[in-house]
């Protein structure tokens, strides 16, 4: 039988809020001292008395037991000779060692004796192993490790970010860094975007030192080798501008619409000349035009990349260029990257247009996106494009000699190391950066950098080797730097390189 009682209580008489007064202290209990123990304590003066809270933490120290070491020497070319025997004495000596050959147990004595000898060699191991014991045989160098790091980051101060389309070098060292951008999708471009492009203290990423300020956008920019203070740009519009820092943030002077490229202008490189402010640019047009600085009126000289022969070349049929490329040391040959995969090398001083334009190569499925000699053996040159890179040499016109992998992203641009001739750089879709060393690895690249999760678009390589800049699609660029070994030239790599390619 289940007894069940409930109790009630009204809700207004629990959990009732508390409410604290001020009251006076009471006294529960008090306890008096026994004056009988007074008499078992002893008293001590003085009593220091120490507490302890924390955790009491004890600090051990181990060594290993030290080793004693003695130096001893011995006579190696006299060796341990008998009391009766003479040293000195050749006769005695001579004698004395045909008495020991003779003896029956030489033989085995000297076989006991060379395995302990042999224990005692290979028991000394403290020895530099970096000594260099011969001073006419220079030493090997060892095999560094390839890193690289990203130093600095340059963002487009725009609200709408663009794509950075072209990067630039000063002359003075690489101080500053000219980056131009520009949409070039088509019939992507809104009207109210800027076109404005940045000159940047490399130092200094935080605000750009110069802002251009075209009318239309600008799609490459170049520094004139010499000066510091003057740059060339390819426009959106087909027309080339002429730009002197010292002189503000618009063009000096510009071409004019009519004898300018009808197309975008993809490249514009300084070309060597004797009043230093000669240039020449391309364009998918199909055109190649040569301009002086002083007079941007019109281009000095025009070739149309036509190459089916003929009397005459027809702009119609011409092939889209896509980039340029100019050696100084070889000053009157320049090659042209175009649209459909072709590499076209070109001869200015030829009389006839037959005559100018020398040889063709076809190198990939899609558009030439880099083109670049190796600035140490200019017979040998690079191309981007598709999803491969390919090294090239103008005795062979039938096929490339060297070529990488198909990545699984596509590539988008390339550049030789100004000093170290077996190293490349290429930028992929992807966002990464990679750094080949043809000498060390021809199936991949030595070392692969995750820049950024955008599509790089272009990369431009200091002129010391180290510092490689790139742009990305989002109008950020970055500052990447990599270790000294892919800089440094080493001693047989011309050698090694001669007999690679």
């Amino acid at each position: 039988m289940d007894v069940q009682y409930v109790y009630t209580k009204k809700r207004s008489e629990f959990g009732r809020p508390c409410f604290f007064v001020d009251e006076g202290p009471k006294l529960m209990e008090n306890i008096m001292p026994n004056r009988e123990f007074h008499n078992g304590y002893i008293f001590k003066n003085p009593v220091n008395r120490s507490t302890q809270c924390s955790s009491v933490l004890a600090e051990h120290e181990v060594n290993t037991i030290r080793a004693q070491y003695d130096q001893r020497g011995m006579n190696h070319t006299e060796g341990g000779w008998p009391r009766e025997v003479n040293p000195t004495d050749e006769e005695q000596t001579l004698r004395f060692k045909k008495k020991i050959e003779k003896d029956e147990m030489y033989v085995h004595t000297v076989l006991q004796l060379t395995h302990a000898m042999e224990h005692c060699i290979l028991q000394n191991n403290a020895i530099n192993i970096y000594e260099e014991y011969f001073e006419d045989v220079e030493s090997a160098t060892l095999m560094e490790r390839c890193s690289a790091r990203t130093l600095n980051v340059y963002r487009d101060p725009n609200k709408v970010k663009r794509p950075v389309t072209h990067l630039s070098w000063s002359p003075d060292g690489g101080t500053r860094l000219a980056v131009s951008h520009c949409n070039l999708e088509f019939q992507r471009r809104s009207p109210d975007l800027s076109t404005f492009s940045y000159i940047w203290e490399v130092e200094n990423p935080n605000k750009p030192q110069l802002i251009l300020k075209p009318s239309v956008p600008i799609v490459c920019l170049e520094y004139n080798p010499k000066d510091v203070n003057c740059l060339v740009s390819g426009m959106f519009s087909g027309q080339v501008a002429f730009w002197d820092v010292r002189k503000g943030s618009t063009p000096v002077d510009m071409s004019i619409l009519e004898p300018s490229h009808r197309d975008p202008v993809y490249s514009v490189l300084w070309i060597n000349s004797k009043s230093g402010t000669e240039f020449f640019s391309s364009s998918t047009d199909g055109q190649v035009k040569w301009w002086d600085t002083r007079k941007l009126n019109e281009p000095s000289e025009t070739l149309i990349l036509d190459i089916v022969k003929g009397e005459e070349q027809i702009l119609s049929r011409a092939l889209g260029a896509s980039c340029l490329e100019y050696e100084g040391t070889i000053p009157t040959r320049f090659m042209v990257g175009t649209e459909n995969g072709c590499v076209i090398s070109c001869n200015r001083k030829g009389k006839t247009p037959a005559e100018k334009i020398v040889s063709k190569y076809t190198a990939h499925v899609g558009p030439v996106y880099a083109l670049q000699r190796n600035p140490s053996f200019v017979k040998n040159f690079l191309t981007i494009g598709d999803w491969m890179a390919r090294i090239w040499s103008e005795d062979c016109k039938e096929s490339s000699i060297m070529w990488t992998c198909n990545h699984q992203a596509q590539l988008t641009d390339g550049a030789w190391s100004p000093t170290r001739s077996s190293v490349f750089f290429t930028t992929r879709m992807d966002g990464s950066l990679d750094a080949w060393d043809i000498l060390r690895n021809q199936k991949e690249a030595v070392i692969s950098v995750k820049v950024c999760d955008y599509q790089l678009s272009n990369l431009r390589v200091h002129d010391q080797g180290q510092l490689v800049a790139v742009g990305n699609n989002m109008g950020t660029s970055y500052l990447a730097e990599f270790s000294e070994n892919l800089a440094a030239t080493q001693r047989n790599d011309k050698v090694l390189l001669t007999a690679v390619s």
